[in-house]
C-alpha cells in the first residue's frame, strides 16, 4: 500500500491525514494545537507539525506529503534564514490603516486590475506596510517574505537557520493570490506594489519571494531534517486553506462552497479570474490551475450559538424549532451583524431583529429567523460572487453547522441551488493529500467524496425578500 499525507496548518491547530494512494481512504490521522493569538512565532507551527505527524504514526511509510495552511500570514526572514519577528496572522487587524493608505495611494480599481483583489487588513501586503511604518528596523532586515505554508514546506525540506537557502522557498498560486502583490491571471508577482509596501524601510527589489509552482509540481523532498528519513519523501507544492478544501471536496467548475464556521466563506471554482474593484470579492486562485473568487462574512455559526442560548436550547433543538415554523418566520427577520460585518462592509453595525408582531413572536419563528438571517448573509456573498460571471450548479455546504438538518433544508430554500452536504472531514488536509498524490504520480487522483445530504433547490423567495426589505 502506497500512502500519502496531507497537512492542514490552520489558525487553531495542525491536522495530518494519511491516505491510501489507490482508494483515497484515510488510514490514520494526527493533530496538535497551535497557540492562541493573532501573532505567532512560526517555530511553534513547526513544533506542532512534528507533533501532529508523530500523532499520525510518523512518515516512515509515507511516499509524499503536502501542506495546506492559513492564508495571508506574514513570515519575514533575514539573510540567515531567521524569523525576524512573530508572524502576523490573517485575523490580525492592526494593518487596517495600512490597507486604507495603500488604497488611497494606488486606487481600488488599480489593485483589482493588477492583483484581482482590493487590500484589507487580512492581506500580506498591508502587514508589510504596517511593518515598514511601525518597525522600520525590522523591515530593513527583511531578506525574504513567505506565507505560513511556504515556510513550513521550506522547513520540511531541511532548510532554516542551519541551512538558509532562501531561494529554495516555494509556494503555489492559491496562497500567492492572497498576498495582494501577485496576479493569478499572469502568474507574476507585482514588485512595484511590494516596493510600495516597504517604502523607504527596506530594499524591496532584493527581497526574495517564494517561487510559484504549478499544480502537481514537486517542491522538493524531505531532505536533511533530522526528524525524517533523508530524501525519501516527495514534498508537494502546498496550498492556501480554502483552495485545499476545494481540492479535498473534489470541487470543479460550477461548484460553490459555503463554509459555516466561526466566520463564513463563500467561494466558487471557475475558469476565469475575477477583478472586483468594490473589494467584496477577493480574486484568489485555486490549487488546480483555475480561480477561486471568495467572499468572507464575520457572522456565521456564532449567530446560532447566540440564539440557542437565548432560547435555552442546544443546536439540535434549535433546528427542530426552526423546522416547525414556516419559511419567512412569520415576518420575523434577523440581520445577524452581531460583530459588525465584512460583507457588506459594516464594521460598526449591530444585529437587529425586526418584523415582530404578537403572532410572530414565537420560539419557533425566532429559531427560524436566526438560521434564515445567517444564510441570507451568506447568500448576499454568493450574489457578489455570481456578479463576477460565475455560474452555480451545485452548492457544497460544509462546516459544523451544515450537519444540522434545519440548516441544510433552509439553505436549499435560500440559495435556489441544489445543496449537498459532505461527510464531516478535514477537507483542507484531505486536499493537501490530493496534492501529495498529484506530485508523486503526475496525475490528480479522483477519490470519492461521501455526502450525508443531497437536497434539490426549494426556493422560497419570501425569505430573501423580507431580509432585503428590512435592511
Amino acid at each position: 500500500m502506497t500512502l500519502v499525507a496531507g497537512v492542514d496548518s490552520s489558525t487553531q491547530s495542525c491536522k495530518v491525514v494519511i491516505r491510501d494512494l489507490e482508494s483515497g481512504a484515510v488510514v490514520r490521522t494526527g493533530r496538535a494545537s497551535h497557540p492562541e493569538g493573532t501573532e505567532v512565532d512560526p517555530n511553534q507551527w513547526w513544533d506542532a507539525l512534528l507533533a501532529a505527524i508523530d500523532d499520525a504514526g510518523g512518515l516512515a511509510d509515507v511516499a509524499a506529503i503536502s501542506i495546506g495552511g492559513q492564508q495571508h500570514g506574514m513570515v519575514v526572514l533575514d539573510a540567515e534564514g531567521n524569523v525576524i519577528r512573530d508572524a502576523l496572522l490573517w485575523n490580525d487587524t492592526r494593518s487596517a490603516v495600512a490597507a486604507t493608505d495603500l488604497i488611497a495611494e494606488v486606487g481600488a480599481a488599480e489593485f483589482a486590475s493588477r492583483t484581482g483583489s482590493v487590500p484589507v487588513a487580512s492581506f500580506t501586503l498591508t502587514k508589510l506596510r504596517w511593518l515598514a511604518d511601525t518597525e522600520p528596523a525590522n523591515a530593513a532586515r527583511v531578506a525574504a517574505v513567505a506565507l505560513p505554508h511556504d515556510w513550513l514546506t521550506w522547513r520540511l525540506r531541511g532548510f532554516g537557520p542551519a541551512n538558509p537557502a532562501l531561494d529554495e522557498l516555494t509556494t503555489d498560486r492559491s496562497d500567492a493570490s492572497g498576498t495582494c502583490y501577485f496576479d493569478s491571471a499572469t502568474n507574476r508577482y507585482d514588485r512595484d506594489l511590494l516596493a510600495r509596501a516597504f517604502g523607504n524601510s527596506g530594499n524591496a527589489s532584493q527581497v526574495i519571494l517564494p517561487k510559484v509552482l504549478g499544480p502537481g509540481d514537486v517542491a522538493g523532498y524531505v531532505d536533511g531534517s533530522p526528524e525524517f528519513p533523508k530524501g525519501s519523501i516527495v514534498v508537494g507544492v502546498g496550498a492556501g486553506d480554502n483552495a485545499g478544501a476545494a481540492l479535498g471536496l473534489g470541487a470543479s467548475t460550477g461548484d460553490v462552497v459555503v463554509s459555516i464556521g466561526t466566520s463564513g466563506t463563500v467561494f466558487a471554482v471557475t475558469d476565469t479570474p475575477s477583478r472586483d474593484q468594490t473589494g467584496t470579492v477577493a480574486g484568489f486562485a485555486d490549487a488546480a490551475g483555475g480561480f477561486l473568487p471568495l467572499v468572507a462574512t464575520l457572522n456565521a455559526a456564532r449567530v446560532l450559538d447566540s440564539i440557542a442560548r437565548l432560547l435555552g436550547v442546544d443546536h439540535d433543538e434549535l433546528g427542530s424549532l426552526a423546522l416547525a415554523a414556516e419559511p419567512g418566520a412569520g415576518g420575523a427577520v434577523l440581520h445577524p451583524y452581531f460583530e459588525g460585518e465584512r460583507t457588506p462592509n459594516l464594521p460598526d453595525a449591530t444585529a437587529t431583529l425586526t418584523g415582530l408582531t404578537l403572532a410572530s413572536t414565537t420560539r419557533e419563528n425566532l429559531a427560524r429567523a436566526a438560521i434564515e438571517g445567517m444564510l441570507c448573509g451568506l447568500a448576499d456573498g454568493l450574489d457578489a460572487v455570481l456578479a463576477q460571471g460565475v455560474t452555480a450548479s451545485r452548492l457544497l455546504l460544509v462546516g459544523g453547522a451544515a450537519q444540522n438538518p434545519a440548516v441544510s433544508a433552509i439553505a436549499a430554500q435560500v440559495f435556489d441551488v441544489p445543496v449537498v452536504v459532505p461527510e464531516p472531514a478535514e477537507y483542507v488536509a484531505l486536499g493537501a493529500a490530493v496534492q501529495a498524490a498529484w506530485s508523486l504520480t503526475g496525475e490528480r487522483p479522483s477519490w470519492p467524496v461521501e455526502f450525508t445530504t443531497e437536497l434539490p433547490a426549494d426556493h422560497r423567495p419570501i425569505i430573501r425578500e423580507q431580509y432585503a426589505t428590512h435592511l
